[in-house]
């Protein structure tokens, strides 16, 4: 005697069919999507690759309209790109907006904030470089190239005992750089205090024996 047994036919419900339905639109918009956002990234690169080229001719401009082809607000890449093209260009007040633009998607960004002093500069804009300077120094206390051109900024404008608070900072962390010896020399001497700038003076001259900065602190002291 034989067993049959039945094969019981499958009949998808109502309910079935529209999540198959579903998923299959979902993987088409996601494979969309993918071959979109590949789609853009290749033209995103050959955008910043042909940039970079023109840049190097000093066509600036053209380097600009080719990014702004492709430009996306909500790109940190493409602001801060855009935004030095604009500078090199001389066009700071745009330079100054786009870095303004990169701060904003990345608030921490240090790279964006040295970047902005370069068209703040260039525009006279000494109290809006100062603050930004102390930005970076918020973010991070310890940038020595912050600590050191805010000194510099600050020696510049004849704020020695301003300068001289940020001196010490990079002093105590390099005490042996040439440029942070030299200038603390040199503030030191414009502060009165000639037995510190001495020292740093000789100092300087065993980083950088007959340098003629240090020389002259020394002939002026003695």
């Amino acid at each position: 005697m034989s067993l049959i047994i039945k094969k019981k036919t499958f009949t998808p419900n109502k309910k079935n069919k529209n999540m198959k339905k579903l998923t299959f639109i979902t993987l088409i918009v996601l494979w969309s999507s993918i071959n979109s956002f590949s789609q853009s990234f290749n033209e995103d690169v050959s955008a910043f690759e042909k940039s970079y080229t023109l840049e190097l001719k000093g066509d600036y401009s053209k380097a600009i309209s080719l990014l702004k082809q492709n430009y996306l607000e909500e790109s940190y890449e493409y602001n801060v790109r855009l935004a030095w093209l604009d500078y090199l260009a001389g066009q700071y007040t745009e330079s100054s907006t786009y870095y303004t633009k990169a701060i904003d998607i990345n608030p921490m960004s240090l790279e964006a904030r040295f970047g902005l002093i370069y068209p703040l500069l260039a525009l006279g804009k000494l109290n809006l470089v100062e603050d930004t300077y102390h930005e970076i120094l918020d973010i991070s206390p310890m940038e020595t190239k912050a600590n050191y051109r805010l000194a510099l900024f600050y020696y510049q404008q004849q704020k020695y005992k301003d300068a001289d608070k940020y001196l010490r900072t990079i002093i105590n962390l390099f005490p042996f750089d040439y440029d942070t010896m030299i200038l603390m020399a040199w503030n030191s001497y414009q502060m009165g205090k000639k037995s510190e700038a001495k020292v740093l003076f000789q100092k300087s001259l065993l980083n950088r024996p007959n340098d003629d900065s240090a020389l002259e602190g020394l002939k002026l002291i003695n």
